[in-house]
């Protein structure tokens, strides 16, 4: 049997699936119960992704995933570790200037 594709990142394995946009979207190959992604197969083999709503809930044949950018641990960072406390010189901090600017969120 095949073996599913890696991560790149985090180099465990990953299911890909097709949304209803068309996009690709990885998740945790093992079904997961507090996932909030359905995924099923469809008629010619391919995985299927979808976000379950009030209006369509999660049918029979669909389980739930989570998305892999959710869980990959070369992905997720602590609040540490995404902005240094100190910018180096010459590094203006645009995301303050963007607030200042208003009009847009």
């Amino acid at each position: 049997m095949p073996r599913r594709p890696i991560c790149m990142d985090c180099h465990r394995e990953v299911l890909w699936t097709v949304t209803d946009a068309g996009k690709r979207l990885a998740v945790d190959p093992a079904p997961d119960d507090t996932g909030n992604t359905a995924v099923y197969r469809d008629g010619l083999g391919t995985y299927r992704s979808r976000r379950p709503s009030e209006e369509l809930p999660r049918m029979a044949w669909e389980k739930l995933h989570i998305p892999h950018v959710a869980t990959c641990p070369a992905r997720t960072r602590t609040p540490t570790q995404q902005r240094p406390a100190v910018l180096p010189p010459g590094v203006l901090d645009l995301a303050a200037y963007r607030r200042k600017a208003g009009g847009r969120p």
